[in-house]
């Protein structure tokens, strides 16, 4: 037959079949697929693009309708305005409104926090009297934590536990592709100022300028540099204040000719701060105190690389940073549960193909047998190179989509 009866894929197919580079392309290809099933990122739910963005206004005093009528309707309209915008949805509180923008799947990240941040700062004489500037803060599918690390202990309490979980936040934050890193539970450092009624009165003072007078106390300034003999030195103004009894002498006012210390008008403590959750770890009606450190990875990170090597730097951490009465113990795991699953779909794919090559066999041959256990992880293969160099990972759905498609490619 000629080439012109065989038509554009005959002659295509008649030239891989006469030519002795096939099998070489077969086998680099297959060659490729391996690797980009090693290179892949692996993640447990697909990379969305769908941008959405969060917005926050200020408004101190204002009732609810206030802020509906003066802050959120006319900044509502505004969003509309945008090209992208798919859905706003908004809530109007005390003294506060929030805006939350949901851009079309597909938008550009960048691309729409630019749009929103310029639409919003090309109005900002628009805003009401009183009201702050709107708070731009976006959402991402990777601020989901993949790793929890809890910190428990009989001996330390909530406080001393917040300590420990400090310093591990700054070891992880330096392990590359991750993101944020959280500390949820245990009790912060605070020092608290209690003021004494009585003695305010007495000395004819006010909570404001007392207040005003802490804050230029506890400040660090440049004060401006000289040189001479060939060297600079910089000159600094002030310091901050290093604990309870540097905050009780500072001046806040003058009686009679007399200096007002802070410790004259109110009582300065050192301890924590008044608890806003509890994190507690054990089983049943035996628990602990307890801390959770939780990490998200970067955009297009492979969450199992990024899991394995905070575990690894914590694990680093036990003999010189986590005293041996404090247990760490992972909680969650999504790199972990990303590699069951990716390597579990990797695994029925292969049997799929194993199983379609056998009907094939028992059915219409050993020849077109052949024919699909070769095409089928060639033309896989090629297709994971793809994504790899997409940019795209190894995911349930690419994984579910791959073994759905060998009943197509069969077919064709």
């Amino acid at each position: 037959m000629s080439d012109r009866h065989l038509g554009i894929a005959g002659t295509i197919a008649r030239t891989f079949i006469d030519s002795r580079l096939t099998p070489l392309i077969v086998i680099a290809s297959l060659l490729l697929g391996i690797g980009a099933v090693l290179l892949l990122p692996r993640e447990e739910e697909p990379q969305i693009v769908v941008p959405m963005v969060d917005v926050f206004v200020q408004m101190p005093g204002a009732t609810p309708k206030e802020i509906e009528e003066r802050v959120t309707r006319p900044m509502e309209k505004l969003i509309w305005e945008i090209p992208g915008v798919e859905y706003v949805y908004s809530t109007s509180s005390p003294e506060s409104a929030m805006v939350v923008v949901r851009f079309k799947v597909g938008e550009n990240e960048e691309n729409a926090i630019v749009r929103l941040n310029q639409k919003l700062s090309a109005n900002a004489d628009r805003i009401p009297p009183g009201a702050s500037a709107p708070l731009i803060k976006p959402r991402s599918i990777d601020d989901v934590p993949i790793l929890a690390l809890t910190l428990s202990s009989d001996r330390y309490d909530h406080y001393a536990l917040r300590r420990v979980a400090t310093q591990i936040h700054e070891e992880i934050k330096q392990v590359p592709n991750v993101s944020e890193v959280r500390i949820i539970g245990g009790l912060r450092r605070q020092i608290r100022v209690s003021m004494d009624v009585a003695r305010f009165a007495a000395y004819g003072m006010d909570l404001g300028s007392v207040a005003a007078m802490l804050d230029q106390s506890n400040r660090n300034l440049q004060a401006g540099a000289y040189s001479t003999q060939n060297q600079e030195y910089a000159v600094e103004t002030g310091a901050f204040l290093g604990g309870i009894d540097e905050i009780g002498r500072v001046v806040v006012g003058v009686h009679e000719g007399h200096p007002v210390y802070l410790r004259d008008v109110a009582s300065v403590e050192d301890g924590t701060e008044e608890p806003a959750d509890y994190v507690l770890y054990g089983e049943g009606q035996k628990t602990q105190p307890a801390v959770t450190i939780s990490v998200a990875k970067r955009k297009g990170a492979n969450a199992i690389d990024v899991a394995d090597q905070v575990v690894r730097k914590v694990d680093g951490l036990k003999s010189t940073m986590i005293p041996g009465e404090i247990g760490v113990h992972i909680t969650r795991n999504y790199g972990e549960t990303a590699a069951e699953k990716s390597n579990e779909l990797l695994l029925h794919m292969m049997l799929a193909i194993v199983w379609v090559s056998v009907l094939i066999w028992l059915t219409l041959g050993r020849r077109e047998s052949g024919i699909v256990a070769l095409a089928i992880p060639v033309t896989l293969a090629l297709t994971l190179m793809v994504f790899y160099l997409y940019g795209y990972t190894l995911n349930r759905v690419t994984l579910f989509a791959l073994i759905f498609s060998i009943g197509i490619l069969v077919d064709d």
